[in-house]
């Protein structure tokens, strides 16, 4: 794949460049200690960890920890430290191991400064000059990397919360869909259904009475039956047709319902939010519209989590009490997209987009309420109360 050639092509160029700065601090040594052709090697050995960055971030920088404290153990050519670890520490944090980063980062700076304090250095100039910029070096790297390791996964929460929407959008599409399905089905039965009986009781009647009466009748007789056989056949047809309408699923579209909130939550955990469910209905325990309503408030809350609150955890909780299921879903992020709360229907607008107002929408048809905004403990909060004879 072009991707991952370019990646070997990206880590090929870290090497080569740990390895030629190592081996220019090495070759530019003043103070003729070691053996060059050992450091050398060690800048070899050094750059050589690089195209192993990505698949043990970890493993590497402590590798490079380890063989620069041996270089000055073993008394190589001078090669410094932050400049050395640069690449591990920015790897490292670049994989979101930041606190490994950082952690190594401080071992191998207090290791060196104690250290070179016992050799008898001027203190003066070595925590007054260099342990700064050392210092700076090796935040600088560490930043750069954990910047990357964000925007990573702020491009992958987006991803998943483009998926969300546009499973919703799936969703509401079939739900809309099984609603005219049902309204042409009772349009039908309502409409077509009521005459075709009448034609038939009626066809019955004249049948009965022409056989009361045969005279001159045998031609009437015959078409009767006809109308009648026609009409009850028609009728049977009608039956067809409206039981294919309310039962078939064409296409096998998706319908909302909490049949689906496993699928809907691992989706957000890959995304990086940990989400916790608690209480869940099990199959037919409430009403079908409902059910619907509640996977819906907890896909649009969920939704608004990965986009808008840069959360780690997300908690779903299902209660029913006095014939109301109640639905909180909360998270431990920055405020999400709404501060209004109040019931569905009765207080101001939640948003300026379009998902809260849906969600009111929704609660409404079912005769419940909705509430959403900050959390008492932080983040952001959604509560609805669903009663559960919501259907009728």
């Amino acid at each position: 794949m072009p991707s991952d050639r370019q990646d070997v092509v990206v880590d090929a160029l870290f090497g080569f460049a740990v390895f030629a700065v190592v081996a220019i601090a090495v070759g530019s040594d003043v103070s003729n200690r070691g053996n060059l052709a050992l450091g050398y090697a060690m800048a070899a050995v050094l750059g050589g960890l690089m195209p192993a960055r990505r698949r043990w971030p970890v493993g590497v920088l402590l590798a490079t920890a380890v063989l620069i404290v041996a270089n000055y153990v073993i008394d190589l050519p001078t090669i410094g430290l932050a400049v050395p670890a640069a690449a591990a520490l920015y790897s490292a944090a670049e994989a979101g191991r930041t606190a490994w980063s950082a952690g190594t980062a401080a071992a191998l700076v207090a290791v060196s400064t104690f250290a070179r304090l016992g050799e008898g250095q001027d203190p003066a100039y070595l925590l007054g000059y260099e342990l700064p910029s050392t210092a700076a070096i090796m935040g600088a790297a560490i930043a750069l990397g954990n910047a990357q390791w964000q925007r990573r996964q702020a491009d992958h929460q987006r991803e998943r919360a483009a998926l969300l929407d546009a499973q919703a959008r799936e969703s509401e599409a079939a739900e809309r869909l099984a609603l005219e399905r049902t309204r042409i089905a009772r349009d039908l039965h309502d409409a077509v259904g009521h005459h075709l009986s009448v034609v038939s009781l009626h066809a019955a009647v004249a049948a009965e009475a022409l056989e009361d009466d045969p005279a001159d009748a045998e031609a009437a007789r015959a078409e009767l039956v006809h109308v009648t056989q026609a009409s009850r056949a028609g009728l049977s047809e009608l039956r067809s047709t409206v039981r294919a309408l309310r039962d078939a699923d064409p296409g096998g579209e998706r319908t909302s319902s909490l049949a689906h909130l496993d699928e809907l939550a691992d989706s957000v955990r890959a995304a990086g939010v940990a989400v916790e469910v608690e209480g869940r209905p099990g199959a037919g325990e409430i009403p079908g519209m409902v059910d619907a309503t509640a996977y819906r408030i907890v896909q649009e809350a969920l939704t608004n989590t990965l986009r808008h609150a840069r959360a780690d955890r997300a908690r779903v909780v299902f209660t029913r009490r006095d014939g109301v299921l109640e639905v909180r879903v909360t998270d431990d992020g920055r405020q999400g997209p709404s501060t209004a709360g109040g019931d569905a229907g009765e207080g101001p607008a939640a948003a300026p987009g379009s998902g809260l107002a849906g969600m009111r929408e929704r609660v409404r048809l079912v005769g419940g309420s909705v509430e959403a905004g900050p959390g008492p403990g932080g983040g952001f909060a959604v509560h609805a109360r669903l009663p559960l004879g919501g259907d009728r």
